[in-house]
């Protein structure tokens, strides 16, 4: 018979391609996973990993192994949810991974409500870029991830992905109270093209959004400084080093010296998707922790 958890970190090794990360990544020790793959190996008689180099990669029987058993840890986790859901039962461990402002603005308060009003739910809180969340819960490495998406600028998520929507999210344009355009109640990107960004990094989701907020001007965002922390970028408009698009949501009190000018044309606005793998859609865990993370 089949170990399932080592069929789970010989996938895990393949994933990640060696033994230290697949570990890293299941929160083992590489001596056990090792040992779970030489169990697995034995149990069917074959080899499943071969060394390369430094690394290891899987054998023909172990890509075999892997390919049929992930569809068969894939059934086994929905027939899990299945069995909770006719038990109406929130309890288990879930591992939930969400991006810095989300973590602040929505995950923490929700999750002490969800805490008190289920008891034997255990959540653990991890925070990533939406891209790296993606990825986590579609490895498994994670059980529910809280993205963005920025207008039409696409976050890819596998078919095995499901996706619900949380809430809508309004970013401003963060100036000095001693700005030229402080006064004004709102600004479009035409008002702002020789103005210096504090921005997020090159790549990113919220740099790629505000690249195209300047589609039709002509010309592209000068940027003056980068960070990926937006508390970072308000500490520079507030030391007059440039102006920032800035979300609402999980954003700290701007004080005296900083004033928020709602952008239009476009607006900027993205949307705060919650995935999952549709395999755990039964689950009655995964359920509430939606529930209670969708506004409105």
């Amino acid at each position: 018979m089949i170990d399932l958890p080592a069929l789970a970190s010989l996938r895990a090794v393949d994933t990640h391609g060696s033994v230290v990360a697949a570990a890293d990544a299941l929160g083992y020790t590489p001596s056990a996973v090792s040992q779970q793959v030489k169990r697995l190996e034995r149990q069917t008689g074959v080899p499943l990993l071969e060394r390369v180099g430094r690394g290891v990669m899987l054998t023909r029987h172990g890509r075999h192994l892997v390919d049929q058993g992930s569809r068969l840890l894939t059934d086994l986790e929905a027939m899990e949810a299945g069995l909770h859901r006719q038990a109406s039962t929130v309890a288990g461990h879930l591992r939930l991974t969400a991006f810095a402002t989300a973590m602040r603005g929505l995950v923490a308060p929700a999750l002490r409500d969800l805490l008190a009003a289920y008891p034997d739910l255990q959540v653990s809180l991890a925070e990533r870029e939406p891209w790296d969340t993606v990825d986590l819960v579609a490895s498994g490495q994670c059980d529910v991830g809280v993205v963005h998406s920025w207008g039409d600028v696409p976050l890819a998520i596998p078919e095995h992905l499901a996706t619900h929507a949380l809430a809508a999210d309004v970013a401003d344009v963060v100036v000095h109270r001693e700005h030229r355009l402080a006064g004004r109640t709102r600004v479009s990107p035409r008002d702002l093209v020789d103005e210096g960004w504090i921005a997020t990094p090159d790549g990113t989701i919220c740099r790629e959004w505000l690249t195209r907020m300047y589609d039709g001007t002509g010309r592209l965002p000068r940027i003056a400084h980068q960070s990926m922390e937006f508390s970072s970028h308000l500490a520079m408009v507030e030391a007059g080093l440039g102006i920032a698009l800035v979300p609402r949501l999980g954003r700290q009190p701007l004080g005296d010296d900083l004033v928020a000018l709602a952008a239009y044309d476009p607006v900027p606005t993205r949307e705060i998707l919650a995935v999952h793998r549709r395999s755990m859609a039964e689950s009655p865990a995964v359920s509430a922790v939606l529930a209670g993370l969708t506004v409105g």
